[in-house]
């Protein structure tokens, strides 16, 4: 009799864990779906094009499956200052975005925390750009910035910082704002300075929210087609990669080409990630 209920109980236990793989998957198939539709396929379609070759005896956009691997190579030869620029842009407006986001975030996130309506206040300005369009809020920095600004590196960078910095500023935000304050009052306690209490204690323990805010910054900054343009902030020389690859697709459609520049685009920006965050220890984040 009391084998009979353990064999019975052991097949309960074997059982609920194959119920529950499957209730597990059955809750992941609709993102599982959606990654499948929305960003594999499309993305082994964009690997398609940028093989192709020109179609024999046919008009301009027209092309035919092959494996012309060259096209990586021709990409990366005619518009490698375009590609260069990008990253040095990115880089610029990632390093002048932190160092204004950090103090602001620092502000909200700790000085102001035990005042909850500052707190909402300046929180509401630092994302009530969001409420308007990414395009007009470009626009009007046209209209803004002296006319001898325009069309210059200054003018792309600025547009980048002023178009990205909350995506800088919240993540810090976060970390700061999950701060645990008996930690930054230990250390004055121990008789730490106030600028050694931040670089060994508060800085460290907000390293994720600084990683985070600086890839979701520099990589819509790497791709970033619209404050380079020239009709808005930018000029024929302050072309970004984004720009070049908009201009591939929907005016000359030279489609292997675009595609094969948002390949190497996207190749470059994960081998940096990687290395980034491998470099600053917080491998968790990949």
């Amino acid at each position: 009799m009391a084998f009979t209920a353990f064999a019975a109980n052991t097949e309960v236990v074997e059982q609920a864990p194959k119920k529950g793989r499957w209730i597990v998957l059955l809750l992941l198939a609709p993102g599982i779906m959606y990654m499948l539709l929305f960003f594999v396929t499309p993305f082994i379609q964009l690997i398609i094009t940028s093989l192709q070759v020109p179609a024999e005896g046919q008009g301009i956009g027209d092309y035919v499956a092959a494996l012309q691997f060259t096209n990586y190579w021709a990409a990366i030869q005619e518009y490698w200052p375009q590609i260069l620029r990008s990253f040095v842009y990115a880089l610029i407006g990632t390093v002048v975005g932190l160092l204004i986001s950090y103090p602001l975030a620092y502000l909200i996130g700790v000085r102001v925390r035990s005042k909850p309506m500052l707190q909402g206040i300046l929180l509401i300005l630092v994302i009530a750009p969001f409420f308007i369009s990414f395009l007009l809020r470009t626009l009007s920095w046209k209209q803004i910035l002296p006319t001898e600004w325009m069309g210059t590196d200054f003018s792309v960078v600025f547009g980048l910082v002023y178009n990205f910095i909350p995506f800088m500023v919240l993540p810090i935000f976060a970390s700061l704002q999950s701060l645990d304050m008996r930690l930054l009052e230990a250390g004055s306690d121990l008789y730490a300075s106030p600028a050694t209490v931040f670089r060994k204690v508060t800085l460290p323990l907000s390293m994720p929210g600084v990683v985070s805010g600086t890839l979701l910054s520099f990589i819509p900054m790497s791709g970033d087609y619209v404050n380079a343009s020239r009709q808005f902030l930018g000029s024929i020389d302050t072309a970004m990669v984004g720009n070049v690859i908009e201009s591939n697709f929907l005016q000359t459609q030279n489609y292997p080409l675009a595609a094969s520049l948002s390949i190497v685009l996207m190749v470059v920006i994960l081998v940096l990630i990687i290395a980034y965050v491998r470099r600053s220890g917080t491998e968790d984040l990949l």
